[in-house]
């Protein structure tokens, strides 16, 4: 029997999974923070405490795994890969890959080898292939780089609206409750001076609170707007440089600003700029873990034709369609 590592490294959390050759899922595991962005040893430290549990879980060794995938946050540039691939090589396995965990993300979201995937969870990213392999990342790299969104943004936005109403600059807004319950204070005076004077941030658990006011309040829907518009904005980039304009693809939503909140106050907006783009592409939100992409991006490179039972088998283990989750920004 062949068996497969995937790996997805994010910045709040890894999850290693380890399968057979038809999908079956034998030992996952699940650690912290899997971006050497935010620290080279840690996420070292976790993404391999993490491939171990799974191996252990599996009853598998190293030596067992054909082929380890790793698909991590913050592999965006050749200056990420020099550090990546010395030290996924450090780790042992004789065959493996490192990606960006936007093409796992794309490659656990469709069938196709082509098409676009947008991530929005704490940040926000867009990544896209082309039926002749060619590839294109836009954004991922903050707001100063062109990026709007993401929970950490969101955080923040939905943070200033309240300050802005408080002052007068805009209306007054539902999130103002909201807000000041869960940061603890009776009235954004208090808040407003208690965040100066203690150097607090906007915790990225206020980005939910968007959606909880959405149906009632113009502030936070014109937040929730702009990030659709922006992720579209991204999207459509992708489409018209790699020439995708006539194609049929899916693009897959991703993150949980998009699988978790309330779509109808984001999604629509994306559709609207990449229908545009390309009329005949789909929409579709990621109902896999992004893992299964690793695992499936594995069996790609180990030459594997990746049957239907393998996907069928997938869905069924690593399915999020009905996992009744916190909000995380993964």
């Amino acid at each position: 029997m062949t068996y497969y590592l995937g790996i997805d490294g994010g910045g709040s959390k890894t999850l290693a999974v380890v399968s057979d050759g038809t999908g079956r899922i034998l030992g996952r595991g699940i650690s912290g923070c899997g971006n050497h962005q935010l620290g080279v040893e840690l996420a070292d430290r976790n993404i391999r405490e993490a491939a171990e549990m799974a191996l252990a879980a599996a009853g598998l060794k190293q030596d067992d795994i054909a082929y380890a995938m790793f698909g991590l946050a913050g592999a965006d540039r050749e200056a990420d890969f020099q550090i990546l691939r010395p030290m996924v090589a450090a780790m042992g396995y004789a065959k493996y890959g490192i990606v960006c965990d936007t093409v796992i993300g794309l490659r656990a979201g469709t069938r196709q080898s082509d098409g676009v995937v947008l991530i929005c969870g704490s940040g926000t990213n867009c990544y896209g292939m082309n039926a002749a392999g060619e590839e294109l990342q836009v954004g991922g790299f903050g707001y100063e780089f062109g990026d709007f969104g993401g929970g950490t943004e969101l955080a923040k936005e939905a943070f200033r609206a309240v300050i802005r109403a408080w002052e007068g600059r805009e209306k007054p807004t539902a999130l103002t409750e909201l807000i000041l319950n869960a940061a603890g204070y009776d009235n954004v005076s208090d808040m407003f001076h208690g965040f100066l004077d203690e150097g607090k941030r906007a915790p990225h658990t206020f980005a939910k609170l968007l959606f909880q006011v959405a149906d009632r309040d113009e502030m936070a829907r014109a937040i929730l707007e702009r990030q659709g518009r922006e992720l579209g904005c991204a999207a459509s980039a992708v489409i018209h440089k790699l020439k995708m304009e006539a194609d049929t693809f899916e693009v897959v939503l991703a993150g949980s600003i998009l699988t978790r909140g309330d779509g109808q106050y984001v999604v629509p907006f994306i559709e609207r700029q990449v229908k545009e783009a390309a009329p005949d592409c789909r929409l579709r939100t990621l109902d896999l873990e992004p893992a299964a992409g690793a695992l499936l991006l594995a069996m790609d490179r180990d030459g594997m034709n990746v049957a239907a039972m393998v996907y069928e088998n997938l869905e069924n283990d690593l399915s999020v369609k009905e996992r009744n989750v916190e909000w995380v920004m993964d």
